[in-house]
């Protein structure tokens, strides 16, 4: 059954969901702030491109390494209170480095502690916030609700760099060795604002049920029920590992090869950004058609359409090797990012439906952790592999190994017959 435009007025109608929609929107939309002002601060802070890795080294780790707890806690105490602490520590955390900047009292000791602390916070608000939606949306209307939070989202990592980069340019970049950084301060100014004003959205969120809460358990033992209930679900387990072996293999080289195409072929940093906004544009379109078309499939089943989509992904991956153009790849990039949108949002919503409540924040932090935990390894061991493979061949192998793992999985696993809708996997 396909979402109508009724259907969506309808849930713009309903107050929980408008709450969550707009304060949602409007704490991703002061993340792009920092994401481009943290950077900034620490190269023009140190000079040092190894300070400024370390710092979204900072960030990136501790999120990889506590998401699994961080999805056992909001399963014990649910979505919306620790989705609700989180944003509290974020105002605090984000407030606190726009005064040291705009006091001139920041240091990158400091920096790096503040970093340390907004990573570890986001282990918890990643899985919490993925969680809350089934709380919030009826379950036939998830792939909607799902469709809209997350295709906003798309809009404002678009918009937003290009506002982050207004406001620290016009207001003060910290150019002549931090001389004028009021730019900067502003950006996180910005974003603690927008955690404060979301916070006081979620305050205003009625959930529909409150899933019942799991017995007092060690959170280690929680965390492995929450991979126990993952494994014995055939589907889950299967598209789990599926994914995972992707992005290792993937992912990472992607991550890696595009980067050096911009700077050996094409025309640098701006044609990177002309991939990359083609590659968000095409995501968004995507996660629109979701919205309206849904329920489309390949094949007629949720399983055949991921393989067959990643199937044409890895087509469209291998011309990559011998583009010579920025208007090609960027070509490519809309494609990818279309397919690639439609398929987020069916997934999201899939798991969502699947995993029992009280499950969920499990659920989803091992979900996030397979994308985020298996990068950062994949795209090193890409980065190694480039010294030894011309970038052409990278590109080719990567592509045509996507297609055989699509191919295989086709073949050799039940993942083709996974359907929307099928019955929620037990909990242990």
């Amino acid at each position: 059954m396909e979402n109508t435009p009724n259907d969506r007025a309808a849930m713009l109608r309903e107050p929980n969901f408008r709450w969550l929609l707009v304060g949602g929107i409007t704490s991703m939309l002061g993340d792009q702030f920092t994401l481009i002002a943290l950077p900034w601060l620490m190269l023009k802070m140190t000079g040092d491109s190894l300070h400024l890795g370390l710092v979204i080294a900072l960030m990136g780790v501790p999120r990889a390494i506590f998401i699994l707890l961080g999805g056992a806690i909001v399963d014990r105490y649910s979505p919306k209170r620790v989705l609700m602490l989180t944003k509290y520590a974020n105002t605090v955390l984000l407030g606190a480095l726009a005064a040291l900047v705009l006091s001139g009292q920041a240091t990158p000791a400091l920096v790096y502690a503040l970093a340390l602390a907004i990573g570890l916070a986001s282990a918890f608000s990643i899985p919490s916030g993925s969680a809350i939606m089934p709380s919030v949306v009826a379950p036939q209307h998830m792939q909607a609700a799902n469709s809209m939070m997350m295709g906003l989202r798309q809009l404002t990592m678009l918009a937003g760099p290009v506002l982050a980069g207004l406001l620290i340019a016009l207001g003060g970049d910290g150019a002549g060795q931090m001389g004028d950084a009021r730019g900067i301060g502003l950006a996180f100014a910005f974003d603690s604002f927008t955690y404060l004003f979301s916070s006081w959205t979620l305050a205003r969120v009625q959930v529909r049920q409150d899933a019942p809460r799991p017995a007092p358990q060690g959170l280690f033992s929680a965390v492995g029920e929450g991979l126990a209930m993952v494994w014995q679900d055939r589907d889950m387990r299967t598209c789990f590992g599926y994914w995972a072996l992707v992005m290792l293999f993937v992912g990472g080289a992607f991550q890696v090869a595009l980067p050096v195409l911009a700077d050996t072929r094409l025309s640098g940093a701006g044609a990177l950004g002309l991939l990359m906004g083609a590659h968000g544009s095409g995501t968004l379109l995507g996660m629109i058609v979701s919205g309206v078309k849904g329920k489309a499939r390949i094949g007629g089943t949720l399983g055949s359409t991921i393989l067959a989509i990643d199937a044409i992904v890895g087509a469209l991956l291998m011309p990559f090797g011998f583009i010579h153009a920025a208007w090609q790849g960027a070509l490519l990039m809309l494609v990818m990012g279309a397919l690639g949108g439609f398929m987020q949002v069916a997934v999201f919503s899939w798991v969502q439906g699947r995993v029992p409540p009280a499950m969920l924040g499990r659920a989803m932090s091992i979900f996030m952790f397979i994308f985020m935990g298996v990068a950062p390894l994949s795209a090193a061991s890409a980065g190694y592999l480039m010294q030894f493979v011309p970038l052409g061949t990278l590109f080719v192998g990567s592509g045509a190994f996507l297609i055989v793992m699509a191919a295989l999985a086709f073949a050799l696993t039940p993942m083709r017959r996974m359907r929307d809708g099928a019955a929620p996997a037990p909990a242990p």
